[in-house]
Formats: C-alpha cells, structure tokens, sequence
C-alpha cells in the first residue's frame, strides 16, 4: 500500500494576511449574529428625522443623533463605503446600539443617539440609523491621518429664525457651509459658537438649523448658547463626549428642568477642546456659576492637559468682543471670573460667539494686555508665559449682526472697556474688530509650530444675507472683499520657556506585514509505503514541508498557522483523515513563534486527528519581529480494512493574523 499526502500550494507562492484581516472575518460572525437578532424591531415603522453627525471623545470615535417618531430598538449601522453594494451595506456592517429618551412635549417624538466606536484612519465610511426594515438614507464621513496636522472650522451664531425669514436664514447658514467646506474640503470638525437658533424649543427652526447635509458628513461639536439653553432640545439633538451635566453646571442648577446644561471635552489629534455652558455665570441663578466652570477647566486640564499640544477652550458668551454685549453686566462679570484661571492654566485660545461680530484679541494674561507694544493686527504673536487669545465669531448665517460699539472710560484691564491706547477707535483688549454685515467663519489651522486663525468672508450683500435683505446697511465691495477673501489673520507661536524647543515630525512607518511561505521547493510530501503493524493496521510517517513565517508589522499583533487535512484518495477509494497525527517544531525560532500541540493519529478511536484544523504555531500579542520556520513529523495510522493503493489528501494551511 503505497500512501501519499501533498501540500495545497505548487509551488514557492508567499501568503500575505493584512493586519486586521482576521478581526474582520472574526468581525463577520458576530455582526451577522447581531443583525439576526433585531427583526422585532422593525414590526413599528418610525420616522427618522434630524440626523447629525457629532464629536467623539477622540479621533476614533463619532457620535450620531437623531429624532424618531416611535419608541422602538435602534442603532447605526456603520461600513466602510468601499464595501457598499448598491448601495446596500455588507452583512458584516457594524452596529452601534442607541440610547435615548421622550422628547419634552414641545419637541415630539424620541431622541436616540450612539458612539461609533473603533474607526480606522484614511477611511471613507457610510452609516444610516434605525433598524432593519426602517433605515434611513445613507449618508457618509471620512477620517484622516489619526495623527499631524489638521484644519478645523469655528462657525459663529447661526440664530436661525432670528430674521424673521426663515428660509433665508436656512439658505444664509447652508451657503456658508457650502463656501466653507467647499474651500476646506478635509477639515475635520466644525465647531460651534452657540445659538444654533432662536427660540430653543422651536422644531422649525431646529429642522433649518439641521437641514445641511454637511452636518452630517463633518463632525458638529456642540456649544449652548442662551438661545439654546431655554429647552431640552439641544441636549435631545446633541450627543457630546466626556459630558458633566452636574447641577452645578446648569444655570438653574437643575439638570431635571427643561433646559439645557453640562460642560464636555474632548481631544482631537493635538487639541484638548473643552465646552462651557458659559450661561451658568452667577450662583444667585441656582447654579455653580463661573466658580464651577474655572474648577471644572483646572480639573480637565490637570488631567489631560499633557495629552495635547493645544488647549483650547469654547462658550458661547464672549468676554472680549466689540459689539453690544461687550458692555453686558454678566460678560463683564466673566472677564472678571476666567482670565487669570485661563493664563495660569497655558490655554492657547478661547473661541466664543454671541456678540454677532468678529474681533480678535491680544494676547490677555491675567485680565491685562500681555504685551502693551503688540501692535493692532499683529500677523504673528508669541503668547509667552500666560497670553491667551480669544476670538468672536460672526454671524454664520446672516439672521443677525451688531454693530460695533465705541469705548468709554470704564479702564484699560480687567472689567472695563476703555479704548486702546494704540488705537482709540477700539477696545483696550481688541487687536481686530471688523463687522461688514457680511456672513463669515472662522478657520484654524493646527501645526505643530503654532496655530494659525484666519476670519474668512463667506457671504457679500447680496441675499442670502437675510438682516441686509429687510433694510439694513452693508459695506463689503464685492470686487474688493469677495466670497472667500480673509478679513483677519494672525499665527499664534508657542511658549517654549527660557530653553530652546526642538521640533521633528516622524513620519507614518511602513506598516509591515505578516506572511508564510513554503521553505523552498513545495514538492509532493511522500510517506512512502505504509508498514504493517500488529496485524491490524498500517502505519506511515513523514514530514511536513517546512513553513516560513515572518512578521514584520509594528503593532506586534498575535498571528497563528493551522492546518487540516481532506479525506485520503485513490480514485473511488477513501479513507478519513482523521487517521492523520502530527508534532510539531520549530526549526527556526523567531518572531514569538511557539510550536503547537502534539495530535494523536484518530486510529482506534482516538480522536478526529488533522481531520479538524490543528495549531502548528503561534505568536502572543507583543511578540517580537522577526522570521520562524516551522515544521511538523506527521504519524499516518491506517486500519487494514483499507484497500490497497496509492492514496493522496491536500493539507490545507491556514494563517490568521489581527
């Protein structure tokens, strides 16, 4: 009896597995699982409605939010869009349960919301929500390098309803952010300065707020303004990362009441952002007032602050603007309560709203000028120890400007609204105030070097311009100031102390890969003859064709080799592979390899041998780089009923890596 076993492989071919190509097979089993599990869901048909797309607690991370009509099960589904088919997601999308509530009466309806977890860089993704057999639309997203350089926008007081004319402030506020993302196509996150309407319980206005598709496609990161801060809404509409909604962040400090409250943060890349709900200012109010806000900025800083380059800080109430609220009892109150927290803390910049205009700051440390030489307009700045930089942004969708309004004599620091000594027309702590009654945002440039802050033009008089259309005075000359021209520009260098600051970028490093190989020629594995033994059986022995290993990947990722063997063959005759043992060995040590367990042959009821897929190696997480060869002795036992011939089975072999 002449018995035969040969490799699968013809020849010297090398197998490549892509790292997270088995969390993505292993991946298909549990999605598919899940998605099995739901169908109840779907008995109820909701309306899904005022879908946005949010920050996550970091880079890899977005959140979803959105309105249902009925109170069922739901979730986002989650692809890359490379693996859509027809637009029909793969059966091993992802799925991100939601969480949720009753809307207050005034709204309607149910909130979800969900984290999307687990995002890879460079990826273009899809997501829909609701369930199976009630998806809404698709829409889409797409992440960048998860470390470097990056552009985010900074969008000032939509006020949509504000006019009066709701769909002019709706086409003022979508045509801004189609000038804006058009110019800046990979930003990555859009930031608020609050008042995303006018009445905070208003679902009309909410709906035009919402209507821009781009605020589905780039991440909103959130801001209460005290338009918003009146209703549940914004918290129903908005899911934010790391949310403190402790009472005393609440104006009323009463987080149960129907209005909206919290601080959250958040690092993106080399930013620690974090948003105050900057409408708690006083404690006769209920709240913790900016008591409440300083600790909680000196807590999340302590913590994180040293996980970021950049910190940067949001609320909707500007405390140096150049407009009406200027002069505001409460923001005076605030110019009082945050600068020298601010200073002492190293926070790069403060991003705010309300005020309706632009204005760029000096550099403010500890509630003075920092520097009395900064000149106006200043293209470069350096903050030294404790400068900060705040900026207001203007309207972003033109429902509402305020003129610029002159200095008095009420002092050149701290409270007051003096005029600048170096120039008398604007305030002591202004460097920039421009209001041309054209919309405009805000876009800042992270380097690794510095921050660079440019206001840039996205409207002109013409309509959509709603405050112009009904009557109102406007200066920008197209010809001069067109759409996409920039009103303000500064670069803010970094404080590198009395020593000398060493920059190096390291680039992104091949990823590596992992592979196996046959070592040399992939030649037929002859057992030879089989030997008689005990007068009941065969026997027949041998080795594998040893298997080349290396693993060249960075993130030291397990990887395991198996193999499994087909029934033995010889024309119509068979017998099980089962009768198939091995033990293997390594030949080579290298790259964390650790040889398999011994399998007995099946033979007299021993078991199910290689006829179920065997380790033949493996390496741990954290294991080393390198090369490992690895082999096997195979122990044929074959019973005599077996009729004579020479018999052939393919071993397959398998190689799984995360």
């Amino acid at each position: 009896m002449r018995t035969n076993a040969s490799q699968r492989a013809r020849g010297p071919v090398r197998h490549r597995v892509a790292t997270g190509a088995t969390a993505a097979l292993l991946g298909l089993a549990v999605a598919f699982t899940g998605g099995q599990a739901a169908p109840a869901a779907a008995a109820e048909t909701s309306t899904l409605s005022g879908i946005v797309l949010g920050v996550g607690a970091n880079e890899t991370q977005r959140t979803v939010s959105w309105y249902s009509s009925a109170d069922t099960a739901q979730k986002v589904q989650l692809a890359p869009t490379a693996k859509l088919t027809g637009g029909e997601f793969p059966a091993d999308a992802a799925g991100f349960d939601a969480l949720g509530a009753k809307n207050i009466a005034a709204s309607g309806g149910y909130n979800r919301s969900a984290t999307l977890t687990g995002l890879k860089e460079n990826t273009a993704y899809s997501y829909r929500v609701g369930t199976e057999g009630n998806w809404s639309k698709a829409y889409s997203f797409t992440t960048q390098d998860f470390e470097g350089e990056y552009d985010f926008l900074f969008l000032g007081d939509p006020q949509i309803g504000s006019s009066g004319d709701l769909a002019q402030d709706q086409a003022g506020w979508q045509d801004t952010l189609d000038v804006a993302t058009k110019a800046n196509p990979k930003a990555e996150i859009l930031v608020s300065g609050g008042d995303q309407v006018e009445s905070a319980n208003n679902e009309s206005q909410w709906n035009s707020f919402l209507a821009p598709d781009q605020l589905r496609q780039y991440p909103w990161a959130a801001t209460i303004g005290n338009h918003d801060v009146g209703g549940k809404a914004y918290e129903q509409h908005f899911s934010t990362p790391n949310t403190d909604n402790s009472g005393a962040l609440y104006a009323n400090g009463n987080p149960a009441s129907d209005t909206s409250g919290g601080n959250y943060w958040y690092i993106y890349k080399d930013v620690l952002f974090i948003d105050l709900n900057s409408n708690s200012y006083a404690t006769s109010q209920g709240g913790g007032g900016d008591e409440a806000h300083t600790k909680y900025v000196t807590d999340v800083i302590n913590e994180h602050g040293s996980e970021a380059k950049w910190k940067v800080l949001v609320y909707h109430h500007s405390i140096y603007s150049p407009a009406s609220h200027a002069k505001d009892k409460d923001n005076k109150a605030r110019r009082v309560d945050f600068p020298t927290t601010f200073s002492k803390l190293g926070v790069d910049m403060v991003l705010q709203g309300h005020d309706h205009s632009y204005s760029r700051s000096y550099l403010i440390k500890n509630g003075e000028k920092a520097d009395p030489a900064e000149q106006p307009g200043a293209a470069d700045v350096y903050p030294g120890p404790g400068g900060v930089l705040y900026v207001t942004a203007n309207s972003a969708s033109g429902s509402k400007y305020y003129d610029i309004t002159p200095p008095d004599s009420s002092g050149t620091s701290g409270a007051g609204n003096g005029a600048d000594p170096l120039n008398p027309d604007s305030y002591w702590y202004n460097s920039v105030q421009n209001q041309e009654h054209v919309r405009s945002y805000v876009k800042v440039q992270v380097r690794d070097e510095k921050l660079v802050v440019e206001n840039i033009r996205s409207g002109s008089c013409a309509a959509p311009n709603s405050q112009v259309s009904q009557g109102d005075w406007c200066k920008n000359t197209t010809a001069a100031q067109p759409v996409g021209s920039v009103v303000d520009k500064v670069s803010v260098h970094p404080y590198n102390g009395d020593g000398q600051s060493l920059q190096v970028n390291v680039p992104k490093p091949a990823p590596g890969e992992f592979g196996w190989t046959i070592d040399g020629y992939n030649g037929l594995v002859d057992l030879g003859t089989a030997k008689e033994e005990n007068g009941d059986h065969f026997t027949a022995s041998g080795k594998i064709n040893p298997i080349l290993v290396s693993d060249t990947r960075r993130s030291l990722s397990p990887w395991a080799v198996s193999a499994g063997v087909s029934a033995f063959k010889d024309a119509d005759k068979t017998f099980e592979g089962s009768y198939l043992g091995w033990s293997p060995y390594l030949l080579d040590q290298g790259a964390g390899a650790k040889a398999g367990a011994s399998v007995p042959s099946g033979y007299g009821g021993k078991g199910d041998g290689l006829a179920l897929s065997r380790g033949l190696g493996s390496a741990p997480q954290g294991h080393a780089r390198g090369t490992a060869k690895l082999g096997a002795d195979l122990d044929l036992k074959i019973p005599d009923s077996v009729q004579k011939g020479g018999y052939r089975a393919t071993l397959t072999i398998t190689a799984l890596s995360s």
